[in-house]
């Protein structure tokens, strides 16, 4: 096969070369199968909000005494907003709901104004 030296000094020269020689083809295999490892799946996407809806209602109850129709977009509709058709909304407001004062969903519905 190989001669090696016959000496112990050059003997371990020869070890330190090997074993340096060693690490590096294994580190360069690594690098190799870093490189062709496949990129990783990125995270999941956040849960997407609801759709914001087009109509809703506010029944009576504490703090509201009458019950009234938002548009879906509504500052003031508060959290018990809940969401209706349009035609739902234009029969509710035909049957006495009150229009909130600061979206005013009579317009874009073709309500005619509340009366005084």
């Amino acid at each position: 096969m190989y001669d090696l030296p016959p000496d112990l000094d050059r003997l371990r020269t020869l070890e330190t070369w090997l074993t340096l020689t060693l690490d590096r083809v294994r580190q360069q295999i690594k690098d190799i199968e870093q490189r062709q490892q496949p990129a990783p799946a990125p995270p999941p996407a956040p849960p997407r909000r609801p759709r914001t809806p087009d109509w809703g209602i506010v029944q009576a109850g504490i703090g509201t005494p009458t019950t009234e129709i938002h548009r879906g977009d509504c500052w003031a509709a508060g959290k018990t907003l809940t969401p209706i058709t349009a035609e739902r909304a234009r029969t509710e407001l035909g049957d006495g709901a009150k229009p909130c004062d600061a979206c005013r969903p009579d317009r874009p519905l073709g309500m005619p104004p509340p009366g005084p």
